[in-house]
């Protein structure tokens, strides 16, 4: 039998990689790997197989039949944004740092979110620190959650659904493409599903941008934490145009660090709403934490208008 070339953190990751084979690719991918030399009775078998005899983490993702979008599926299963007309180098980098301890999964196995508690380093973190982390971490489940629900993706453990939102819940859907469009939407259910069908029906995924100036929070005098995101919305390996999404976060008072969704304020610009001439610039976030504190009016969190969309492009 030959040695084992993967380590056993590679061989999880390896196993939950090669779940998202079809059979028969999985099977054509042992004989490639095992040189027609172990005939498998099963998909376990078959996936044992290739672990035994792969000789490197490497040599397994660049087969051919761990296909670019197979890797970009598993990816998007552990919570990890990449950008969808990524590479398949990138794509495979991306993975070895994972497998190898560098990057941490963003994903989450529970419904609502939950903020870190323990401290890193000595130096102690502020509280606008403390809000910006949850901030963070809540972008990345939402998001890793909300693009598991598109038709050619991996399904998430998790489910989607009115369980992540208050009942009350209001959103406010404004979208630029040839003309502008405003929905609103209140309800967990009806907030829910209008959210799914973005990505179910109209085939739309989004990336993120997590970078300080796109990613902004603020926690207002009532406790109300409201996060601000700007990203890019793709379709296939087209990049339809720009994102900015403002969440209004309420904790449970019965389930401690435990947060749901109380508003949700999305604006989408297509490309082909841009003047002749303008360029999109990175996505990113204009305004601060003292204007996001404005959005809230100390009864409930007004679901406003968009600002100037000419703050988010340049000539």
């Amino acid at each position: 039998m030959a040695s084992l070339g993967l380590n056993e953190c590679e061989q999880a990751g390896a196993r939950q990689l090669l779940e998202f084979l079809e059979t028969e690719e999985l099977i054509a991918l042992t004989d490639t790997v095992t040189n027609r030399l172990v005939h498998p009775e099963s998909r376990q078998e078959a996936i044992h197989a290739v672990l035994v005899y792969s000789q490197s983490v490497e040599e397994l993702l660049r087969r051919k039949k761990v296909c670019r979008d197979v890797i970009f599926k598993y990816l998007a299963a552990q919570g990890i944004p990449v950008p969808p007309s990524s590479e398949k180098h990138l794509l495979i980098d991306r993975v070895k740092q994972y497998w190898s301890g560098k990057l941490m999964t963003c994903a989450s196995e529970s419904g609502e979110r939950k903020p870190h508690t323990g401290t890193h380093g000595e130096r102690q973190k502020s509280p606008e620190d403390d809000i910006h982390d949850l901030g963070e971490e809540f972008c990345h489940w939402f998001f890793a959650l909300l693009n598991s629900q598109h038709p050619l993706g991996v399904k998430s453990e998790e489910r989607w659904g009115p369980q992540h939102f208050w009942e009350d819940a209001k959103m406010k859907f404004c979208y630029n493409t040839l003309e502008k469009n405003i929905e609103e939407y209140v309800g967990a259910e009806m907030v829910s599903l209008r959210l799914l069908s973005l990505v179910k029906d109209e085939y739309l995924l989004f990336n993120p941008n997590l970078h300080t100036d796109a990613l902004k929070c603020a926690m207002s005098r009532h406790g109300l934490v409201l996060v601000a995101v700007a990203g890019t919305v793709h379709r296939d390996n087209a990049c339809l145009g720009i994102f900015e999404l403002v969440f209004g976060l309420i904790s449970c008072p019965v389930r401690e660090n435990t947060w749901k969704i109380k508003v949700v304020n999305l604006k989408i610009v297509g490309q082909s709403a841009l003047e002749p001439g303008m360029h999109v610039e990175k996505p990113s976030i204009k305004y601060g934490s003292t204007q996001l504190q404005e959005l809230y009016d100390g009864k409930e969190l007004t679901v406003f208008e968009p600002q100037n969309l000419s703050s988010l492009f340049h000539n």
